[in-house]
């Protein structure tokens, strides 16, 4: 269904609160850009760690980057660098009558993380260009590319701005910025002039590292700071906007020659606390600012102003638009980004989760003030990756398909060597021949198999594991739950889509409940995988509203169970102390026994 409908409506409808607040992410803002110029790709960050960056012209997975330590190192901001020239591969020499063509396209990707280090990724290497260290001491909140130089700008926990030169992956100036978090940045089109947001919002000159203006008006943290013209400062033509937390304003200021520019000269309306803004800036007077802004819940507010001094009255948008699904009962499709066309009326929007967005270019009637599309969107989370991805990383790792929603791991090869493993490869095991290589005692992950012969891989128990999940079988749930080889556990969690992670947490939850005695072995197996989930999985199971729920009662089963432990310490002390003693004794009476028959 795409019907196109009007919303005579004024305001956010309840549901669409109430999709705010149920969707289990309403309180984490997930990073969420598209590629400049073109914009051909999405990249985001999702609940499970992960950076995924999706095509939009084919809508389907373009790849996948796992970051080495995802759960401690957890991605915070991203942000494209500008489009440049890059070689994607060995190419033939060019005859002279052959016409040149340079295309640029968006390569590097810069990846904020809480750890206080910066990834940036190439997308057309597919994997880890280099990495920023060194730099910060606290989380990384916020990441911007000079539009010109080799250069990028970070802003932390630690009050600090970092400049960093790619060329060399180093430091090259470091500065105090603020007393509080530096939580938003933004250079000017010119590579002149950086703003940053910490208690104030400060401009600063790149080439000296000053304070070139100080603005005050939000008593929350700055969220968004973004240039909305081109003109020069000098000439009372260059503004900006900001959005803070909570904060349902944008505010436009003016950077004025004369240095009087302490207050806000225009206000945007928005219906929540702006999450993703895209931005045509303005080249003269007589060409107005376009804007789109995609609130925390769920819905866009496009706007359309003519930048030319103050404005009293607080301007609300030209067109407000949210989307519904086809359901009896309607309920809202979040929107994550929205970025506007060449043409005033084209949106190309992101909506659904952002483990798998839909991605749609849409034509909106701006003559009515609200719109409503409706969609039949499919809202399973698995990632059909065996027909859509073309690269999936692990820091330096290349993924090949192995489970539906994974890859299994294999080292990098050359095409022949592949060729000549398709002609050797082993057949494919059965479920019944899987279950019969599983021996709880010798289990492990043979790398020097012989060529003819079928070993178990890590990849195998992930595959047995979703099987017996899926039908609830027992007997494949006790084969493979019962692995004794911690590794192997690992690396199956590892390997488990995420719509098998929950199912799994529950069978733990009840395999371990029906353990009377937390010493068992069985037991100990039990809370070995439950540790790999906490491991692999905390930020998707994070993200689930219902949680608390699922794992409540083995949390004070585990409380209890441990509370036992100091008592039976004491008493295993005791015991020892008293076989000691037993032992003693009776080694003192063998030896009286031997000097009395000696004597």
């Amino acid at each position: 269904a795409r019907c196109l409908a009007a919303n005579g409506r004024g305001g956010a409808p309840d549901a669409v609160s109430e999709m705010a607040a149920d969707g289990g992410n309403a309180s984490l803002q997930l990073p969420c850009v598209f590629s400049p110029k073109s914009r051909q790709y999405l990249a985001l960050c999702a609940q499970d760690g992960r950076l995924r960056i999706w095509n939009t012209d084919s809508k389907t997975l373009h790849q996948e980057f796992v970051p080495s330590a995802h759960l401690s190192a957890t991605c915070t901001c991203i942000a494209w660098g500008p489009c440049r020239t890059v070689k994607e591969g060995p190419q033939r020499k060019k005859r002279k009558s052959e016409a040149v063509q340079v295309e640029e396209k968006a390569d590097l990707l810069a990846m904020g993380t809480a750890a206080g280090s910066v990834l940036i990724y190439s997308t057309v290497k597919g994997a880890l260009h280099c990495t920023l260290d060194g730099g910060h001491s606290g989380g990384v909140n916020c990441v911007q590319w000079h539009p010109e130089d080799s250069l990028l700008y970070s802003g932390s926990d630690d009050t600090n701005i970092v400049e960093w030169d790619l060329q060399t992956g180093k430091t090259r100036s470091k500065w105090k910025a603020d007393r509080a978090a530096v939580t938003s940045l933004c250079v000017s089109p010119d590579g002149k002039l950086l703003l940053s947001a910490g208690q104030t919002i400060k401009m600063w000159d790149l080439e000296t590292k000053e304070v070139y203006r100080k603005f005050t008006g939000h008593s929350t943290a700055v969220t968004t700071l973004c240039f909305a013209t081109t003109r020069p400062p000098d000439s009372n033509g260059l503004y900006f906007l900001s959005g803070a937390a909570h904060d349902r304003l944008l505010s436009v200021w003016q950077v004025r020659e004369d240095g009087k520019d302490k207050n806000s000269v225009v206000s945007f309306t928005l219906t929540d606390e702006p999450q993703h803004i895209d931005l045509v800036a303005s080249n003269s007077k007589e060409e107005a600012v376009r804007l789109a802004v995609v609130c925390k819940d769920g819905q866009l507010h496009l706007f359309e102003h003519f930048l030319n001094g103050p404005c009293k009255k607080p301007l609300s948008p030209s067109c407000t638009m949210q989307m519904s699904d086809t359901k009896e009962s309607p309920m809202p499709i979040p929107l994550l980004a929205a970025a506007l066309g060449a043409d005033t009326r084209t949106v190309l929007l992101a909506y659904g989760n952002h483990l798998q967005p839909v991605m749609e270019k849409v034509e909106i009637n701006t003559a009515e003030r609200h719109v409503c599309l409706t969609r039949d969107v499919q809202t399973s989370l698995s990632l059909s990756m065996e027909t859509t991805v073309s690269k999936v990383t692990i820091m330096s790792s290349v993924l090949v398909p192995g489970l539906p929603g994974h890859q299994a791991l294999v080292k990098g090869t050359s095409q022949g060597s592949e060729k000549r493993k398709k002609d050797t490869d082993t057949k494919e095991m059965s479920i019944a021949e899987r279950l019969g290589e599983i021996d709880l005692s010798t289990v492990s992950i043979e790398k020097g198999a012989p060529k003819g012969t079928a070993s178990l891989q890590t990849d195998n128990f992930a595959v047995l594991l979703v099987q017996g999940l899926e039908s609830n079988d027992a007997s494949i749930l006790n084969k493979v739950l019962q692995t004794r080889k911690e590794m192997v556990i690992k690396k199956t969690v590892a390997r488990l889509p995420l719509p098998a992670v929950l199912p799994l947490v529950e069978e733990v939850n009840g395999t371990f409940l029906s353990y009377p005695f937390v010493l068992s072995y069985r037991a100990v197996l039990i809370v070995r995988w439950l540790k790999a989930v906490l491991m692999h999985h905390t930020s998707y199971l994070a993200s689930l509203p219902d949680l608390v729920t699922k794992l409540g009662v083995l949390y004070h089963m585990i409380e209890s169970r441990v509370k036992m432990f100091h008592k039976l310490t004491k008493l295993h002390g005791k015991l020892y102390l008293l076989t000691t003693q037993v032992r003693g004794q009776e080694i003192g009476r063998n030896a009286q026994k031997l000097y009395d028959q000696n004597s």
